[in-house]
């Protein structure tokens, strides 16, 4: 920047006595100073303008994108593609087991329903058969603090993947005896 300013006045100065010969005044010399600053600076202002734009845009797209709130579909896509399902749970003990590390924030979990008049089924299509109830008329249920209740699809929340313990299928245990 410093540069750009020497030679700016390097050029001024080669050009201040040719003005002068062709009869310029100094109100003058200073009219056409002023005029090439005053492009050069609303260039700079708007190139910064430019520059604020696309980083407040760019923030926002990343808040967006990288946020941990979305619809049931999302969440189930999501968990699918870790291979797991939304959280899925068959006691009351589970229940209040989740409901306890869940935070503060209600949480989408694995059972939907077509319509407020169908039963709720899970993630695998298994009708759900848990004994207390579902508050609510959407299609989809979500972990609060007072228990399970219902959504529409599109509401945006949190949710909890559950992913069955493979090593159940996979690992041999092994009993030492002595």
């Amino acid at each position: 920047m410093a540069a750009e300013a020497s030679s700016q006045m390097l050029k001024t100065d080669l050009s201040f006595t040719d003005d002068q010969e062709k009869g310029l005044s100094g109100k003058n010399l200073q009219k056409k100073c002023l005029r090439s600053t005053s492009a050069d600076k609303l260039i700079r202002i708007y190139c910064n303008f430019l520059m604020i734009l696309s980083l407040f845009l760019t923030v926002v797209v990343l808040a967006i994108l990288l946020s941990d709130i979305r619809n049931w579909t999302f969440s189930q896509t999501f968990c699918a593609s870790l291979e797991a399902e939304l959280a899925r749970f068959e006691t009351l003990e589970e229940l209040n087991f989740l409901k306890r590390y869940k935070g503060p924030s209600d949480h989408w979990i694995g059972l939907s329903r077509e319509t407020s008049h169908h039963v709720w089924k899970w993630t695998d299509n298994t009708v759900c058969n848990i004994s207390f109830p579902i508050k609510g008329v959407g299609e989809c249920a979500y972990l609060n603090d007072n228990g399970v209740s219902s959504a529409r699809t599109y509401t945006d929340r949190k949710w909890i993947c559950s992913k069955p313990n493979s090593c159940a299928n996979s690992c041999q245990i092994i009993s030492h005896s002595m």
